[in-house]
């Protein structure tokens, strides 16, 4: 198998002595601790902030889904400000926003402003995110020499990446006492961050470059547009204007972007880094698995307490068991990836994940964890097998562009995806669960206007059943489980689906290990 190999990119090697630079390591992996934490956290929350606040079914998506957007819109802007402004400033900036959203989001008032208050401080949450991850990536690359990077990078992806396993344990637990313990908990944390950080002694660094704030600006337009009217779709309708206004102009914003960028002398994104096959293949894996890999904790949350009947806690434990799968796999895929490159591992990742994501769909009706684990615990396998080595092989193969803007790119990318998957099986969920509804209503003679309501509530909503004869109440529950398991099992397809696509992006891949001298991507 041939080898590649890469130059350090615009970032100088290493000059940390050995304990500071594992030092530094360390303290962005507590930075970038609880942005991962907070994917999943909220999710085993979402029906408490629900009841709680009396938020809409839209309004609850939102709470998700405007911290995986912010996040996708501002990696680019963020991966930049940390060439031109040095990476240990924005990383401090980040840790620093991130404590205070958290805290903000955690105080949100009851009442009319409830909505409005926990959605716009969720969004500057994942802006905050978007400033520290690449700047905190970019920290740990100069802290090491070239023929450490992958180690340190191993380390830094796998970790992060199962940190996200922690989110639904500490949100059930912390939600038995109250949800807005699931905002507070980062608080300590970014604390134990910014000590470490100053501590490591992490030289400043920064670039004398123009920012491109008019791509910054095009692009989170276009992204904020596109998800917009995915997500909206089932409340406005797909035959509405306002959906494809919404979906098309995201679309030629996007393409805007490209053609701007193109003629930019500093542009936000260097897209000529696309041309490299490996890159976009690696980046094109990212994006259609994380339709699946962050959406799912969502959606198997609700699952869980809607059609299982858990409690906050045991539906953290339910998503555990992805992890069971998701952190064994992680270490083969790094292994093969030092070994063999990243593309056997993720061909076998994406190739793993989707038997294990449609085996899940066909026993999700079970609506037993028993007969489910199985299935789980393959699907989780798949996503760790791929997303390390995919995650790592791009940042390696950095060449002209600093690792703090390739970092942006490839975040700005699996953010994106996480996003849009949400987005569009949000919609995919709501309009199968609300026609399967209601023709179980239909069959116990009730008005649609029940089935509505259950509906939009997500099938939680005991005031929907205020008016229904008590002998009728449980055969309905029964079916609210029932059809719920229904439409997740849809959504599940779609995630399978999704990573059907990313095989084939993997299949592109050229193959091939980085080392440490040539500059081919």
């Amino acid at each position: 198998m041939a080898e590649q190999s890469v130059a350090g990119g615009s970032v100088g090697p290493g000059k940390l002595a050995a304990r500071s630079k594992w030092l530094a390591l360390t303290a962005m992996m507590f930075a970038v601790a609880m942005t991962f934490i907070d994917q999943t956290i909220v999710a085993i929350a979402a029906p408490n902030i629900q009841s709680e606040l009396g938020l809409t079914s839209s309004g609850v998506t939102w709470v998700v889904n405007s911290y995986l957007l912010a996040l996708a819109a501002g990696f680019a802007l963020g991966g930049r400000l940390a060439d031109v402004l040095g990476s240990r400033r924005i990383v401090i900036l980040g840790i620093v926003g991130f404590a205070v959203t958290s805290t903000l989001c955690g105080l949100t008032p009851s009442g009319a402003l409830a909505e409005a208050w926990i959605i716009v401080f969720r969004a500057l949450q994942g802006l905050s995110a978007a400033l520290m991850i690449p700047a905190a990536l970019a920290v740990v690359v100069s802290s090491f020499p070239v023929g450490e990077r992958g180690k340190a990078l191993a380390i830094f992806f796998g970790v992060s990446g199962g940190l996200t396993a922690i989110g639904p344990i500490a949100g059930g637990y912390l939600t038995q006492w109250t949800w807005r313990a699931i905002f507070w908990i980062n608080v300590p944390v970014a604390v134990v961050a910014l000590v470490l950080t100053i501590a490591a002694g992490i030289a400043p660094s920064m670039r004398r470059e123009r920012i491109d704030w008019r791509g910054a600006l095009v692009i989170a337009v276009g992204m904020a547009l596109s998800v917009l009217g995915f997500e909206q779709a089932r409340n406005w309708g797909w035959d509405s204007p306002l959906t494809w206004l919404c979906i098309v102009g995201g679309l030629v914003a996007l393409g805007l972007f490209v053609w701007l960028e193109q003629r930019t002398e500093v542009p936000l994104i260097k897209i000529g880094i696309f041309r490299g096959r490996a890159f976009l293949s690696d980046n094109l894996v990212l994006f259609f698995s994380m339709i699946a890999f962050v959406p799912v904790f969502f959606f198997a949350s609700i699952y869980s307490q809607v059609a299982l009947g858990y409690g906050a806690s045991s539906a953290g434990l339910y998503l555990l068991v992805f992890f069971a799968g998701f952190a064994p796999a992680a270490q083969i895929g790094g292994r093969i990836l030092d070994k063999q490159g990243a593309k056997p591992s993720v061909v076998a990742g994406c190739v793993v994940a989707t038997v294990g994501f449609l085996c899940w769909a066909w026993k999700i009706t079970d609506l037993s964890l028993g007969s489910q684990w199985w299935c789980i615990v393959l699907a989780g396998a798949g996503i760790g097998l791929l997303l390390g080595p995919a995650s790592t092989d791009a940042t390696n193969r950095a060449i002209d562009a600093s690792y703090g803007e390739v970092t942006g790119i490839t975040q700005t990318v699996r953010n994106y995806g996480s996003a849009l998957g949400l987005a569009v099986l949000g919609t995919v969920l709501g309009n199968v669960f609300a026609s399967r509804m209601e023709t179980s209503l239909a069959a116990f003679g009730l008005p649609p206007s029940a089935a509505a309501s259950l509906a939009s509530s997500g099938g939680g909503d005991p005031s929907a059943l205020a008016n229904v004869p008590e002998q009728l109440r449980s055969r309905i529950e029964a079916a609210v489980a029932t059809d719920f398991a229904v439409a997740t099992r849809a959504v599940l397809v779609g995630m399978a689906i999704a990573l059907v696509i990313s095989l084939g992006a993997a299949l592109l891949h050229p193959g091939g290990r980085v080392t440490d001298d040539s500059t081919t991507l």
